[in-house]
């Protein structure tokens, strides 16, 4: 499916293929929650990387998070790369070295009218904010950390994969 997206003053848009588009995962971690979630988690989809085109890329700032694990001293820097709109503070995408064919645009930036998912996946619901209410309907999983299945394998799963 190709997904066309952008920031809410429209200085940058992008577009991007992904044969796994449909905004199932709800990461409830406080790094979505804090720079994507408005209402407590933030979705991300998977797109090709070499299918990315951007315009206003110059509008563009990258986040790297810090993280620190428990009985770590000192925070560390994340490898993976937060984009936003320099103008607006937009959430565009998120890109770790760790998977360089893969792109994760955040929905809430995406224009193009996405499927709406059978199920979903909750995850991180060990650091969910206390004032956030997961709604769980019927066939969702639920996940203290991070499920084992990828996006590309919930998709295959359940016959998605375009």
């Amino acid at each position: 499916m190709h997904l066309e997206g952008s920031c809410h003053c429209g200085t940058v848009s992008f577009s991007l293929d992904s044969r796994h588009p449909y905004p199932y995962q709800r990461c409830y971690c406080s790094i979505c929650r804090k720079t994507q979630g408005g209402g407590g988690f933030a979705i991300n989809l998977s797109g090709d990387a070499k299918s990315l085109k951007v315009q206003g890329r110059k509008h563009i700032t990258i986040y790297h998070a810090r993280l620190k694990d428990e009985g770590d001293k000192r925070a560390h820097r994340s490898s993976a790369e937060r984009h936003f709109c320099s103008l607006c503070g937009s959430g565009l995408w998120l890109f770790s070295p760790e998977w360089p064919e893969l792109i994760h645009p955040f929905a809430s930036a995406i224009d193009t009218p996405l499927p709406v998912p059978p199920q979903r996946t909750h995850l991180m619901l060990g650091s969910k904010a206390p004032w956030v209410e997961v709604e769980a309907h019927p066939g969702d999983q639920q996940f203290e950390v991070y499920p084992e299945e990828s996006i590309a394998q919930w998709h295959e799963r359940l016959g998605l994969t375009r």
